[in-house]
């Protein structure tokens, strides 16, 4: 029995006419439960269906739920992603001054120069990392580890490179200015932090399902005119037409929706965890340059056999037990200035970040520039001489790093600069309308043959048992390997189905009093 011969009740469009199964009225309150499936009598034979006909039932009804339940956190989601797109144009304007020079000059001061003006302006804090000013009208940004600031914090120093002036200082996290970090974090965790993760990893797990099976039943409707596919059905009245809009936006935001829902995970603390297991497995780890002088050996020698290592989840290089302690801070040093000629002359040139010398390692130049053509190659050098140490370049990259890279810069806005950012924002503010549009046909979807207050209800249940053994299983065996992998989407489908089940037994017992 198809879901066009569910016993009719009056809608609000009733007298619309049905080309799709999607589009049939709701199903009256008062007829039999749907827990035995459209209406079979209790232990009948079920018939079986193959292919999509056998499918599209239990992907509706699994839409319904998630699209009904999960709907809110994929809102809040988009509302926070659209403000986190907007900041980057914001923080250009509320930080204007620190960005930018006064006025562009004719020679550039040395970078040393410059370091020595920004701890003048912070004696308390210690310099980590310099970057000098990326164009002419920009300020050279001097990064500083500060006592008072929360973990995870830096102090930032703006210098006018023209003058060594100081423009002045902001508590930064990363590249990210404090508009730019306080939204960056609301939009992760909602500013409650562990724990308010769960909410965007959540968001994140379920996007792709809601997505993907909204584009399967958009796509497998029945439609009189293959415009409809794409474009909204203007004639449509009532919620036939706000099903033209739900549908006919999804499909033109669905490969948005998609990458932003995987490349999110990554982020995520319980699936992003097997994701870096399974991409360390496939040889996708994203490489580091390595700063290490040779244990032992004088600031001076390099080490030849120094390579690329793999970077921890937390960024870092692999902890290596039982080895000596590294030598004390070299005390040659040759000066910024000559370890950024040094990078340059290596082919290091674009946007650069300069880490300075530590205990047993030396500098590190750094491209930071994400926007394509993208420039990340770094190189490390011998704080004494200026020698080489190691280079990485970002063509060695493992094609899945590289492509691990391009989807969180693409996420972040960063890849294709304002155009990525109105993307985001254009996809952030479409997942709200198909949201809202969602909820507005789950409303006229509700029986309106009483006027007592009542709401859509979803497809029948029982779809599952139609479906052939032979799609069953691995259907069953695809969804337990899913949920195992990114487990807020499996134990949060376990508590679906717990609740449908609820649901089911507690409408059984009243039918069962009802005859009695």
């Amino acid at each position: 029995m198809s879901l066009d011969e569910i016993h009719h009740v009056r809608t609000p469009e009733a007298s619309a006419p049905d080309d799709s199964a999607t589009d049939g009225p709701a199903p009256d309150p008062s007829a039999p439960d749907s827990s035995a499936p459209d209406g079979t009598a209790p232990g009948a034979a079920i018939p079986r269906r193959g292919g999509w006909a056998a499918l599209r039932p239990l992907f509706l009804r699994l839409h319904f739920y998630a699209g009904l339940l999960i709907a809110p956190l994929l809102f809040l989601a988009a509302a926070t992603g659209l403000l986190y797109a907007g900041s980057w144009q914001a923080e250009k304007i509320l930080y204007a001054d620190e960005l930018t020079v006064a006025r562009v000059g004719d020679a550039v001061r040395p970078l040393s120069a410059q370091v020595e003006a920004a701890r003048g302006a912070a004696p308390r804090g210690e310099v980590l990392s310099v970057w000098p000013a990326p164009d002419a009208e920009a300020t050279t940004r001097v990064i500083m580890e500060s006592p008072g600031l929360p973990e995870g914090e830096t102090l930032t120093v703006f210098v006018d490179p023209y003058t060594a002036e100081v423009r002045g200082q902001l508590a930064t996290v990363g590249d990210a200015l404090p508009l730019r970090a306080w939204l960056s974090e609301f939009h992760s965790s909602l500013q409650l932090g562990e724990s308010g993760r769960i909410y965007s990893e959540l968001a994140a797990s379920w996007l792709w399902v809601v997505a993907l099976g909204g584009l399967g039943l958009w796509i497998g409707r029945r439609r009189k005119r293959k415009a409809e596919l794409v474009l909204p059905d203007r004639k449509a009245t009532g919620r036939r037409r706000t099903l033209s809009w739900h549908g006919t936006v999804g499909l033109w935001a669905v490969a948005g929706l998609v990458l932003l829902s995987a490349t999110g995970l990554t982020w995520s603390k319980y699936a992003g965890e097997n994701i870096g297991q399974l991409q360390d497995g496939l040889g996708g780890a994203t490489p580091a340059v390595s700063a290490a002088l040779a244990p032992g050996a004088a600031a001076g020698g390099a080490d030849e056999h120094a390579g690329h290592i793999p970077q921890t989840p937390s960024g870092g290089t692999p902890r290596t037990e039982g080895m000596e302690m590294p030598p004390a801070a070299p005390t040659a040093d040759i000066g910024i200035d000559r370890a950024v000629e040094a990078a340059r002359a290596a082919g290091v040139t674009e946007s650069l970040q300069v880490t300075l010398p530590a205990k047993g390692k030396g500098y590190v130049v750094k491209e930071k520039d994400k926007q394509v053509p993208v420039h990340l190659d770094a190189v490390a050098l011998d704080p004494a001489d200026g020698r080489v140490l190691d280079e990485l370049r970002f063509a060695d990259y493992p094609v899945l790093a590289q492509l691990t890279r391009f989807g969180i810069d693409l996420h972040m806005g960063l890849t294709f600069g304002l155009a990525n950012q109105l993307a985001l924002a254009a996809l952030a503010v479409a997942v709200m309308f198909l949201v809202f549009w969602g909820y507005r046909m789950w409303w006229l979807r509700r029986p309106t043959k009483d006027r007592k207050l009542s709401a859509g209800r979803a497809q029948p249940r029982g779809a599952w048992r139609k479906l052939p053994v032979t799609a069953l299983l691995p259907l069953a065996a695809v969804t337990a390997l899913v949920g195992w992998f990114i487990p807020l989407l499996g134990i949060s489908l376990l508590v679906f189905l717990a609740v449908d089940v609820l649901l089911g037994f507690v409408a059984s017992r009243r039918r069962g009093a009802a005859a009695v």
